[in-house]
């Protein structure tokens, strides 16, 4: 699955891309000193910093924390230059890492909630699992979409849908359009029972689609559910509605 492929890029993006304030790979951690002229690892140093000096000296050799390729910088950079550099490489080296931006401009899709009132005057609000950051938000925005804009890709593409007659969701739904999933649960005449949302794209492969039914928790169901409720953002919930 892309999701699987995209999020252990992006860890290895992000671990190249933060090597010149980071020692190991957590999303929470504060930023520490540059680290990549030492060759020292240990358990915990996860982005595996590795310094080897080549030739004459002038270039380092950094790994990623999720063992992609290593790739050489000049041993002179550090900071924010660093961490442009391993970026600028790290996208070179990754141009599938668009998938988004391209799922993004292709289809209309609808953005995730603004979290900004989470943040007071920039200061992080109190709350039970601690105070939040912009970096915090930017996360969830980020990820949330990631899913959504996957679940996407699923409902445009017959293959990924496993249709034998080269049909896919958009063909009756262009944009997801008149799936309703505000009205689930409710009683669905084709299926005779009560029926969640899963239960009905389940129906829809199965018949138009002429596919296979997916797993109800697989990968591919909450993709495209994801998908399906994101883009009926603002509308209010009313189950049983038809």
């Amino acid at each position: 699955m892309r999701n699987t492929s995209i999020r252990s890029a992006a860890c290895g993006a992000a671990c190249l891309a933060l090597a010149g304030f980071l020692v190991g790979c957590s999303r929470q951690g504060p930023p520490s000193q540059p680290a990549v002229s030492s060759p020292a690892k240990s358990a915990a140093d996860s982005a595996s910093l590795e310094s080897v000096a080549k030739g004459d000296g002038q270039t380092v050799k950094v790994g990623a924390c999720d063992g992609g390729n290593a790739v050489e910088v000049p041993k002179t950079l550090a900071g924010q230059p660093l961490a442009d550099n391993l970026m600028d490489q790290w996208k070179r080296n990754h141009p599938e890492a668009k998938w988004v931006a391209e799922e993004k401009e292709k289809h209309a899709l609808k953005p995730p909630a603004d979290n900004a009132d989470l943040l007071k005057g920039g200061q992080a609000k109190g709350d039970t699992y601690g105070n939040f950051t912009r970096l915090d938000l930017l996360t969830w925005a980020r990820e949330t979409e990631k899913f959504a804009v996957e679940g996407s890709r699923i409902f445009h593409s017959a293959d990924e849908l496993g249709s034998t007659v080269a049909v896919s969701c958009d063909m009756c739904h262009p944009n997801a359009a008149n799936t309703h999933p505000e009205t689930y649960p409710k009683f669905q005449v084709q299926l005779g029972r009560v029926v969640l949302l899963r239960d009905m794209i389940n129906w829809c492969i199965e018949n138009p689609v002429r596919g296979d039914k997916l797993e109800p928790d697989g990968p591919k169901m909450r993709a495209l559910e994801a998908y399906i409720l994101a883009q009926r953002k603002g509308v209010p919930m009313n189950y049983g509605k038809h």
